[in-house]
């Protein structure tokens, strides 16, 4: 029961993003995300992962395409072999670099939602390494793209105005751009079944695990997370492209066996997680 509550707790700080931690006078809780977001800024390596993900999803389309007993969705059950192809992307951090939002909260010690809105309105979100080039060939081969996003629906304009601005193929003749409209519910899975009554989905890539499945799996604590990961094990590569993500999401709120009430009691489990 303690557990549940826990779950509980933490299910409502990630949809709301509550960091009970944030401070413009203790930065502490912001800085310590520094490395990963440099890392992301100016690694070489992060950048050739990238790029290395998309030029496999790349390589599986023809294959995907060819095949019409092939769909990487799970709501996906029967009678989608003639329908259209289209593939499902993530936005954020997928699409969409916004490690300079994450930059800006570290150095005013403020974290998500303060200044969200602001930087998206901006519109001035790079592309992710490697997006570019495969969005580019999906939409030659004629495979529709669906955009699917968790940003809430008020931000659809500043979304599509950047998504455009960066010459990403967009279809301004259909709603391809799937955003999230009440802000209570996370969950994907509605949205890429109805994705699926009209399309066979051929590829789905994204940076979290809600990407692929549903909440309730994905929504556990980290040792229970892998085992989610290992039993998708055939469509890690092939069907589902994990673009990594270290700066944030549900995987740090999976490390806490109850909600810590201090940036020092964060430290001390993810010290009592640490292997070694």
């Amino acid at each position: 029961m303690m557990k549940s509550l826990i779950l509980c707790f933490l299910n409502l700080l990630i949809i709301f993003n509550i960091n009970i931690f944030a401070s413009e006078n203790d930065k502490s809780f912001q800085e310590q995300s520094m490395l990963s977001v440099l890392y992301v800024q100016t690694s070489a390596e992060f950048e050739a992962n990238n790029i290395q993900t998309y030029n496999f999803a790349k390589d599986i389309l023809d294959s995907a395409l060819s095949d019409n007993s092939w769909t990487a969705v799970l709501e996906q059950k029967s009678n989608y072999a003639d329908k259209p192809p289209a593939i499902i992307i993530d936005v954020d951090e997928t699409v969409l670099d916004n490690s300079k939002f994450q930059g800006r909260t570290i150095i005013s010690g403020l974290s998500y939602p303060n200044g969200w809105i602001e930087w998206v309105s901006e519109a001035n979100a790079t592309p992710v390494a490697g997006v570019k080039d495969f969005l580019e060939y999906t939409d030659k081969k004629g495979i529709k793209i669906f955009y699917l996003t968790n940003r809430l629906e008020s931000l659809r304009d500043a979304t599509q105005k950047n998504l455009i601005k960066l010459n990403l193929p967009f279809d301004t003749k259909e709603k391809i751009l799937l955003m999230r409209e009440d802000p209570d519910v996370r969950d994907k899975t509605s949205r890429r079944e109805l994705i699926a009554e009209k399309y066979r989905v051929l590829l789905l890539i994204g940076d979290q695990l809600t990407d692929f499945v549903s909440t309730d799996e994905a929504y556990v604590f980290h040792k229970e997370r892998k085992k989610v990961a290992k039993k998708y094990d055939q469509m890690w590569g092939k069907k589902w492209f994990m673009i990594t993500n270290p700066t944030y999401g549900r995987w740090e709120y999976s490390l806490y066996d109850q909600f810590p009430e201090s940036e020092e009691e964060a430290i001390k489990y993810r010290k009592e997680v640490l292997k070694r």
